[in-house]
Parts: C-alpha cells; structure tokens; sequence
C-alpha cells in the first residue's frame, strides 16, 4: 500500500468483471445462441470512472472490495492499463455482470455480488485515510451485509470532499453532505418521490435532492441529455447526437467529465460541457471500453448549455 495523496480516489465496493457480447439474431427460449464476439473488462461504476479520468489525464486510483477469482481477473485488467490500484480482500467473490446485445434489444445479468461485514469497511475506511485524497468518489451498488451508512462513514472519515453516484433509494439515506451526486432519471425520481418525465420534471426533482445535503446534483437524461443543479443555478445541456453502440459506462463518463472539468478549475458550466462529450464517446463504442478522449476539451464547445 503506498501512502500519498491522489487526486480522485475512486471507491467500488461492490465492482464485477463485465462480461459483453453480441449475438446475429434475437434470443429465443429452447434455442441456443452462438458467438465469437465477448470482451471481458474490469467493471464497477467506480472503476470505470478511474479508467475515464486517467484518459483523461487526472490521477485517479482505484480501491474498494475484491475476492476471488474475477476479483483477480480485476486486479489483472487494472494493471495492465496501469491504473494504480489498492483494494481491500474479502472472503467473499466478486460478481460477473453480462450484457448480450442482440438485434431486438440489450439484456443484462448481474450477479447480487459477494456478503461483506463491518470488519471489512473498517478495512477500507483506513485504507482510503492513507491515501488522503483531494476527491473521493463512491460510485455503484453496495454488497451485501452493509447500508448507506458506510458510504458516510467513507465520506466522513476525512478532509476530502465526495462524491457518489448510487442508486436513488441509497441517495435518500445519506446523511452527510456531499460534493455532488449523479443520478439518472429513474434514481432522481426514486429519491425524491417525484414524477421526472419532462426536463422542467428533472430541474424541480433535483433542487429537491440537492436540499438533502449535495452542493451540485448532475442528473443524466439519457437521450435527453443532462442537467446540473446548483444553490443558484440549473444549467441543461441536450445530448450529442451520436450512433449509441452500448449505453453501459454512460452515467460513469458523465461524472468523469464533470469531474475532470473542476480538477481543471474550469467553470460548472464548462465541465458539465465536458461530461457530455466524454459520455458520447462513451456509447459510441461498445461495453466499457475507454475511448479516445483526446480532443474531449476542445469538442465540448459543440454542446448546447442553457440555464433552466
């Protein structure tokens, strides 16, 4: 374990080697589906949000829980990209989550993932203190045999600001205040009760939210795009129009770019900017895949923002 500062310190604790493929003709019961297209990547909300800032050129090590033998086959794929990584062991195994794309649509099978208990977020919470980062993001479902309260443990636990993307009914029992939050369309509406079809939907849902204790709320829209709510402001920006390969990562790269662009001390506007180009790269390309992110800074002056 190397004990220094990092930039972002991105928390999974409960990541999965993804498991994507695709298949020529629909699934049908009783028949069997043939391929030779599978690709396995090291998964997890948070992991992916370390492989997108890396390529986009902020430092951002990866920790949280593995066990077991993807929980190598992770540990493997994260050092040959080179990201730095320091995860605490388990007893348990880490999960393998499938997504079969198919002509009639995209199936996904995730596993629930491994038991975890208080000893092991013990572990962790003293293992994200060494690394003392200046961000720290919580980002994908919880194991089993721990709550919300873990992640304020996390966020608690030291000087560093946080951020978390989790699904809406873990947002509404947070208790700490946090940095910012990300969620979709769904999440938005299941913490706050509120019905969210429409954009003027997401901003009223999301000021809602933001009350709850984050400073900015970034909510993706999918093909409607995204919306960043502050104190003072609300700020939406429609999607790119790109050909979407696979939607997996599309959430992840959203914060990655947002994230990048405060790393870079650039205004909310002009990192909410960035995070809608990263996540059009995203989906241009299939499973969770880490495009090119070369020219990311100077494309996003293609994206329309607009207060609401």
């Amino acid at each position: 374990m190397t004990d220094r500062g990092a930039e972002i310190l991105t928390v999974t604790m409960n990541p999965a080697v993804d498991h994507t493929l695709s298949i020529d003709g629909p699934l049908r019961e009783g028949e069997v589906a043939r391929t030779d297209d599978a690709q396995f990547d090291a998964g997890g909300k948070g992991i992916n949000v370390s492989q997108y800032l890396t390529e986009l050129g902020v430092d951002a090590p990866a920790t949280g829980f593995l066990g077991g033998p993807f929980g190598r086959m992770i540990g493997d794929a994260l050092d040959e990209e080179k990201i730095d990584h320091d995860f605490v062991d388990i007893a348990g195994r880490t999960r393998l989550n499938t997504t079969i794309l198919s002509p009639d649509g995209e199936y996904k099978i995730n596993h629930d993932g491994p038991v975890v208990g208080d000893a092991d977020v013990d572990a962790l919470v003293r293992r994200v203190q060494a690394r003392d980062p200046d961000r720290l993001v919580v980002a994908g479902s919880l194991p089993r045999g721990i709550d919300a309260d873990a992640v304020d443990r996390l966020a608690g636990a030291g000087s560093w600001s946080t951020a978390v993307d989790m699904g809406g009914s873990f947002l509404q029992r947070l208790d700490g205040e946090y940095l910012v939050c990300k969620p979709n369309r769904d999440e938005l509406a299941a913490a706050t009760g509120r019905t969210v079809e429409t954009v003027e939907d997401a901003v009223a849902a999301a000021r809602a939210l933001r009350e709850r204790g984050f400073r900015y709320v970034l909510a993706s829209l999918g093909a409607d795009g995204a919306l960043l709510v502050s104190a003072s402001e609300a700020h939406y920006a429609p999607a790119l129009s790109v050909d979407v390969v696979d939607t997996v990562g599309a959430g992840d790269a959203l914060l990655s770019g947002f994230l990048a662009g405060l790393e870079r001390e650039e205004s909310v506007e002009s990192a909410l900017r960035t995070a809608v180009v990263v996540a059009a790269r995203v989906v241009a390309v299939s499973g969770t895949s880490v495009p090119p992110f070369d020219d990311v800074f100077d494309a996003r002056e293609r994206v329309e923002v607009r207060r609401v």
